[in-house]
């Protein structure tokens, strides 16, 4: 997510920019919302964000005012509808919408915004698909408080939602930034010398030009318009920072609470190298994510760093494509060893994470078929062995190779010679963040927010139970003036 409130800037263009800096947190579907202080203009399509906009849909979005968005789905189908940002008619104007997380309460918000929706006035969007997602639901929530404006509106309805969101929206003059109490997603606040941002990741403030100011705080709301910064809290803090965003999904020139992200994996590398020694000739990195644990792995060990994988840049990470069989393919097309480098070599392949073992078993073959005598993969986290209900996409044991297999089982099924994980007290200690800090549900199985009852668990919950409530998204290319 990114916004951005600054007069005199083409914020369209900077959207663009800050979306294209964090397009490794969604590859789905991307649009940008944009506000000239009257009418707000939404445009939003699938693909990734040098798809969706070219030059001349930019320029054609004028305004100080933008919020943006790129989609990994986690409740909802990946389907235009359900693209974001969600735009809605409110009492006093319109709102859009962009979320990273995954809410726990899905069915009752859908209980809620169903009552709303038969007590309260109709503001209608005319006759556009029905979306089916999470954020969908919340936009409603915020959007039906007929005798309160925006702000008031979030500041008391975001008490009401629970799971994990970091939201970013706005109405016509005003640009909106809110965290759940728990922070587990991030979200940044910086500063522009025209005006100010809001991004998932301090990169993104980097791209744009901003300079980061603070994190957005667990259960805080900020509002930023003309009279300037304004915050206050809707819940009390309690931290449970994703544990995993160190691992693999924040982007390694970010900042996490205070911490940068590559050190941190350095550091992980180094503990790695002591946990679990290797006899080797080379340490090779699963690029990109593994690079920063293969080099603190080399440092620690003394066994000197090499590349022996090379990335195809043009190809997206395939953890979070949204069929088994685009990740499949993804690995063919992502990587293939330098055989020069590895051709007759004792290889120590280090790795982020294991969650289903596909990538790890075609590496493994690539690399044997290559040449390499053996070959000893090192795992930058714990086994994954529970799923996220927070924002990450394996939303079943079954699919997690860790659940019911032992670390040998594990070595056999991918077919390294060995195999090592870095322990959890290993990782946290590494993110120097409390350990009661960090939301660590996918490795111990311990979840910070109560769960979903088993029947309410399903990422398609709105579609296979038809309770969209008729709930309206908004269309691309669809302003304040074109509404009834």
């Amino acid at each position: 997510m990114f916004g951005v409130w600054a007069p005199g800037e083409e914020v369209a263009k900077l959207t663009y920019f800050g979306l294209y800096a964090l397009q490794h947190r969604g590859q789905e579907s991307a649009g940008i919302a944009v506000s000239d202080g009257k009418r707000i203009l939404v445009y939003k399509d699938m693909g990734l964000v040098s798809q969706v906009f070219d030059e001349s849909a930019l320029e054609s979005m004028p305004g100080y005012l933008a919020v943006g968005h790129s989609r990994y789905s986690t409740t909802g189908s990946s389907t235009w509808a359900n693209a974001q940002p969600t735009f809605r008619a409110t009492a006093t104007g319109h709102l859009a919408l962009a979320h990273n997380g995954n809410l726990t309460n899905t069915a009752e918000l859908a209980e809620i915004v169903a009552d709303l929706r038969a007590s309260g006035p109709e503001l209608p969007l005319g006759d556009v698909d029905v979306a089916t997602s999470d954020t969908e639901l919340l936009t409603a929530m915020l959007a039906a408080q007929s005798h309160q404006n925006l702000e008031d509106s979030a500041g008391e309805q975001l008490c009401r939602v629970a799971g994990a969101f970091s939201l970013v929206f706005m109405d016509e003059t005003t640009l909106y930034a809110a965290r759940d109490p728990q922070g587990i997603r991030p979200l940044v606040l910086g500063r522009l010398a025209s005006g100010w941002v809001v991004a998932s990741e301090t990169a993104a403030l980097d791209i744009v030009g901003a300079s980061f100011v603070r994190d957005i705080e667990p259960g805080e709301l900020v509002a930023i318009n003309a009279d300037g910064v304004r915050s206050r809290i809707f819940a009390k803090a309690a931290p449970k920072h994703c544990l995993f965003e160190y691992v693999y999904l924040a982007r390694p020139d970010s900042m996490l609470t205070g911490q940068s992200v590559h050190a941190v994996r350095v550091g992980v590398g180094r503990k790695l190298a002591v946990e679990h020694p290797a006899e080797a000739d080379i340490v090779i990195p699963v690029p990109d994510s593994g690079t920063p644990g293969a080099v603190g792995y080399a440092q620690a060990s003394g066994i000197p760093f090499a590349q022996g994988l090379v990335k195809n840049a043009y190809v997206g990470r395939t953890f979070i494509s949204p069929s088994q069989t685009l990740r499949q393919l993804g690995i063919r097309l992502k990587l293939n060893p330098l055989r020069e480098v590895i051709r007759g070599k004792r290889l120590v392949v280090v790795d982020d994470s294991i969650v289903r073992g596909n990538t790890q078993r075609a590496i493994v073959r690539m690399l044997r078929e290559a040449g390499a005598t053996e070959v000893h993969v090192r795992i930058s986290s714990p086994p994954v062995q529970w799923p996220c209900f927070y924002g990450i996409d394996f939303a079943t044991r079954a699919e997690l190779i860790a659940n019911g297999m032992s670390n040998e089982e594990i070595r056999e099924s991918i077919g390294s010679d060995s195999l090592g994980y870095i322990s959890l007290d290993g990782l946290i200690e590494a993110t120097r963040v409390a350990k009661d800090d960090l939301c660590r549900a996918c490795f111990d199985g311990h979840y910070p927010i109560e769960l979903p009852s088993l029947e309410h668990r399903d990422k398609y919950l709105l579609e296979s139970s038809q309770a969209g409530l008729g709930v309206p998204s908004g269309a691309a290319g669809l302003t304040a003036l074109d509404l009834p």
